[in-house]
């Protein structure tokens, strides 16, 4: 059960991956990144759950709060950049 646990959690990491580099804007690459992120912290625990070592989940903690802190940061200079919408079909950009 746990394996089957940490495939799907592979398996929605790579599709996260899929979305930061295919996205259409700014945002939803920075959410995908954010969620692979947030999916890398449980991986990490339920590896240390699965190896029982308890030091994982310690790793696990302060890569979240360094996730967080990377998150913020990026989200603060999106604000003071200009936002770039991804054209219309059919339009032409010179």
């Amino acid at each position: 059960m746990l394996t089957a646990a940490i495939v799907a959690i592979l398996v929605t990491m790579v599709l996260a991956l899929i979305r930061a580099f295919l996205g259409p804007t700014e945002y939803d690459r920075m959410l995908a990144a954010n969620s692979f992120g947030t999916k890398t912290v449980l991986l990490i625990a339920l590896g240390g759950y699965a190896l029982s070592w308890n030091s994982f989940l310690d790793v696990a903690l302060l890569y979240a709060m360094v996730n967080f802190v990377g998150t913020i940061a990026v989200m603060r200079f999106f604000e003071y950049s200009t936002p770039v919408e991804p054209s219309e079909e059919g339009e032409q950009t010179s």
